[in-house]
């Protein structure tokens, strides 16, 4: 029986692990949180720092492949996980994704348009951004920022640079030009050993507060655009010798152009509609991946709307446990806190053409 190797204990890796059993596959988690939500149902857990050698050369003895649920594994472990046994994504990806400028760059090379962006590690290098991009943009952490932590907004009137440079206490950054969009949407793309690729139907998202909130499927865009999402998906994914599930997300600008935004190394919060409304999963399509086996198509039987459940949402649950359609997955975490992902509710809708051109 194979058994796969996960770095990383949250909820990506304990849906992860729940598609895995479902095809017959183990797992193994080496996360440093005691009760994380993949331990419980995972068939083991190795609790250590995500650094610990011993752990490492531990996971690498009873696994047969090794991937993970979020991008900022160091990468010294990775490298050395990878003298043991194969791991999927290759670090490469995860390299690039982990710095915001290496990434916008990558993406640009792959021929996959981006917004303007500018390096910023001196006080000097954020006024001639603003002055490049007419003072509006969005000021960021080159590494680990998430969910909205670690970004100054401009407006172009009123914005105290010297506090925001002084924020970044030192961080190497970027500045990325304003882009005034219609809409965010994302794709989720899976590309096997063997080059094969697949990807889902791009979602239409919403955030607040920095935080992913609803995930609509479809997106209202035209078949062009989802044509062009999914070009792009995939000459990034080849680009980079990719091998597991990824999430490529993008900006539909007002004047029609489609813009990248980022993407994730790993199965994607924008996603997770997929369990309730494809024939496969993001999980189950990155399992087959990460092990070999076929990719399939991920035919899409309803249309959906996936909502977050974060903090105080939890009070909802009663609500949408009565609700017809409603697919309820929680985390299994113990304490709600705002900001915190509790869980995600798939509704499912008939088939309707919601897209417009």
């Amino acid at each position: 029986m194979k058994t796969i190797g996960i770095v990383g204990g949250g909820q990506l890796g304990r849906m992860l692990a729940m598609a895995a059993a479902r095809l017959s596959i183990r797992t193994v988690i080496l996360e440093p949180q005691a009760d994380c939500p993949a331990a419980q149902v995972a068939n083991a857990h190795i609790v250590a720092a995500y650094d610990d050698e011993s752990a490492l050369e531990e996971l690498a003895a009873h696994c047969n492949v090794i991937t993970y649920e979020f991008e900022n594994v160091p990468e010294k472990s990775a490298a050395q996980l990878a003298g043991k046994r194969p791991v999927y994504p290759p670090a490469r990806a995860l390299s690039i994704s982990q710095d915001r400028l290496t990434e916008k760059s990558f993406l640009n090379e792959c021929g996959i348009p981006t917004a303007g962006f500018h390096a910023v590690d001196t006080r000097a290098d954020l006024d001639a951004a603003l002055d490049l991009f007419g003072g509006r943009g969005v000021l960021k952490t080159r590494r680990f920022g998430y969910d909205g932590k670690g970004q100054w907004v401009f407006t172009g009137s009123g914005d105290d640079a010297d506090a925001a440079f002084a924020a970044l206490a030192g961080a190497p950054a970027i500045f990325e030009e304003w882009i005034d969009f219609e809409r965010e949407i994302s794709v989720i793309a899976a590309r096997g050993i063997d080059g094969a690729f697949v990807s889902f139907d791009p979602a239409e998202n919403e955030h607040r507060d920095g935080i992913l909130r609803i995930s609509r499927v479809p997106a209202r865009v035209s078949d062009e655009l989802v044509e062009n999402a999914k070009i792009a998906a995939e000459k990034l994914l080849s680009a980079l010798g990719y091998v597991g599930v990824a999430g490529l997300e993008l900006f539909v600008a007002r004047d029609g152009r489609l813009l990248a935004n980022e993407f994730a190394p790993r199965v994607h919060n924008s996603g997770h509609w997929s369990e309730a409304a494809c024939v496969i999963s993001q999980f189950e399509q990155h399992i087959r991946a990460v092990c070999g086996l076929p990719l399939i198509d991920p035919v899409r039987h309803s249309d959906c709307v996936m909502h977050n459940i974060i903090g105080d949402d939890m009070d909802d649950i009663p609500r949408w446990m009565a609700t017809p359609g409603a697919l309820v997955h929680l985390y299994g975490k113990d304490e709600s806190r705002p900001g915190r992902k509790m869980g995600h509710v798939t509704v499912l809708h008939p088939h309707e053409n919601h897209r417009n051109g």
